[in-house]
């Protein structure tokens, strides 16, 4: 059995420190903490117990490490940072402790099993349960990087589902290596491994999870390259995140995005014919000899608990399992989900409500051909696009550096994301923005300088698919005008040239 403690850069490879001299079921350590149970040992050599805190009367995970002095200082440090944040998706670290011949770790007890365990009993989740998990991973890593401390393990062992629901990570690895832009290529590989079943190795750290599927040249394929039915936005937020030639959005920002992505009003209706399964019936193979049989029913039950309990945020206190090698399974069905039209910026995101009369085509060093039936991009009806003129060559036949839509919404406003349908992938992309005083920007006499009068709000996107998502770095920061700006034309699917399509603009955001 393996403890969810597996670390992606040495799955496979000999412990770093060996268990000798384990302690005997019911050894009390600091005269506290008894423990009951050896679930097992993970590849760094530290035993997993499950113990009881005979002060408080709970239970508690002990993690314990031979020899303790330096050989631990990482480890223990580690759980200092982690004991000073109390989040309710952070698995709560209890106490810290090095006796010189061993160290040991006392944390929450997680009734449940891991996502890396759920992956490999079941198969790739349906895409609402994936947004629900990522949204509250990225919640926890947020919260991390708040305090200036990387995680360093994110993880399919370290993601832990309760039975109750709640999605916690744990297992924070703060050493030298652990960096913010590892935690958050990372969160994009649990989406890609919720959404595939596969672990994609080189973007992410080894893992014992098989590596994800890539084409010829090595680049990971895209989750709904994989399987059918991934959500365009889903599936183009996913490779982003493990594409290292683009610069990740903040935790925060991840957060928020994935929150608007899962929009349901009622989680637990989307398992209403469940209802006659309670949640104490979904076995906890951490804690079993042997795994009984378990079918998707039981999956179905708790994870409609992750569900409602990532999206009331509720912080409930429980402890922590293991899992189990993973397995290959037939895809299940995906749903889909998708931002509310009209909800604003209080509760979930919601599409701002655009009109043909806020948008205008900037070309300046075009001849004004590219102007007719802009309002396409923005009237719902994606079988309807804006088109540029057709090229012999990407760079706009080399008469131009770009052709951008820019929208006035009207006052300055808070948006969180552009999303774009184009008729063909293969563009690059950036996105400016400015507020009200860029008065300029709406000024057609100005567009030969409208890229330096409004500033860039959200890292370029060169290669942007037909499905696309441009993130904004700072919400906080209002705009009046959003500047989508293209700067690479794609080639048409019938090779007859290169031309843009754009066949919907929707924008993300807060209502002014």
């Amino acid at each position: 059995m393996t403890p969810i403690d597996e670390d992606p850069q040495s799955a496979g490879a000999n412990p770093q420190v060996l268990t000798v001299g384990a302690p005997e079921v019911g050894e009390v350590l600091a005269e506290r903490y008894r423990l009951e149970e050896h679930i097992g040992n993970d590849s760094l050599g530290r035993q997993l117990w499950r113990g009881a805190d005979v002060i408080l009367q709970r239970q508690v995970t002990v993690v314990l490490r031979y020899p303790g002095g330096d050989s631990a200082a990482e480890m223990l440090s580690a759980a200092v940072a982690a004991s000073r944040i109390v989040h309710p998706h952070l698995v709560g670290v209890y106490d810290a402790i090095d006796e010189g011949e061993r160290a040991y770790v006392v944390r929450e007890w997680v009734q449940g099993t891991s996502l890396r365990d759920v992956v490999a009993e079941y198969g790739p989740l349906e895409a609402d349960k994936v947004v629900a998990i990522g949204h509250a991973v990225a919640d926890a890593v947020a919260a991390l990087h708040d305090t200036g401390m990387a995680h360093g393990n994110v993880q399919p062992g370290t993601v832990l589902i309760g039975d109750d629901g709640r999605v916690v990570l744990a297992d924070a690895r703060a050493d030298e290596s652990a960096t913010v832009e590892a935690d958050l290529r990372a969160i994009g590989a649990v989406l890609y491994c919720s959404l595939t079943g596969h672990w994609p190795h080189a973007e992410a750290g080894v893992s014992v999870v098989p590596d994800a599927v890539r084409d010829d040249a090595g680049t990971v394929i895209a989750p709904s390259q994989a399987r059918a039915g991934v959500p365009g936005h889903l599936d183009e937020l996913t490779v982003d995140l493990l594409n290292a030639h683009l610069n990740p959005p903040s935790a925060e920002i991840l957060s928020a995005e994935l929150g608007r992505l899962d929009n349901a009003e009622d989680q637990r209706a989307l398992f209403a014919d469940e209802a006659e399964i309670g949640l104490d019936s979904f076995d906890n193979t951490s804690i079993a000899p042997e795994a009984p049989e378990r079918d998707n029913r039981r999956l179905a039950v708790i994870i409609a608990a992750v569900l409602a309990v990532v999206v009331l945020g509720g912080a409930i206190i429980i402890g922590t399992s293991g899992d189990d090698d993973p397995g290959t399974k037939t895809p299940a069905a995906v749903g889909t989900g998708s931002a509310v039209p009209g909800k604003g910026p209080t509760g979930e995101a919601g599409f701002l409500p655009l009109k043909a009369d806020q948008l205008r085509i900037v070309d300046p060093q075009g001849d004004g051909s590219e102007q007719d039936k802009y309002e396409l991009a923005v009237d719902g009806n994606p079988a309807t696009a804006w088109n540029t003129d057709r090229y012999q060559r990407e760079d706009f036949g080399g008469l131009k550096k770009g052709v951008g839509i820019l929208v006035d919404l009207g006052a300055d406003t808070s948006v969180s994301a552009v999303d774009l349908e184009l008729g063909n992938a293969n563009t690059d992309i950036e996105l400016y923005g400015g507020p009200a005083s860029a008065g300029a920007a709406g000024d057609k006499s100005q567009d030969s300088n409208i890229t330096k009068t409004l500033q860039q709000i959200g890292p370029p996107k060169p290669g942007a698919g037909s499905r696309t998502i441009m993130l904004v770095t700072d919400p906080t920061k209002k705009v009046r005008y959003v500047l989508v700006w293209f700067t690479r034309v794609p080639k048409e699917a019938n090779g007859g040239g290169y031309r843009l399509l754009v066949s919907e603009l929707k924008i993300r955001g807060q209502a002014a």
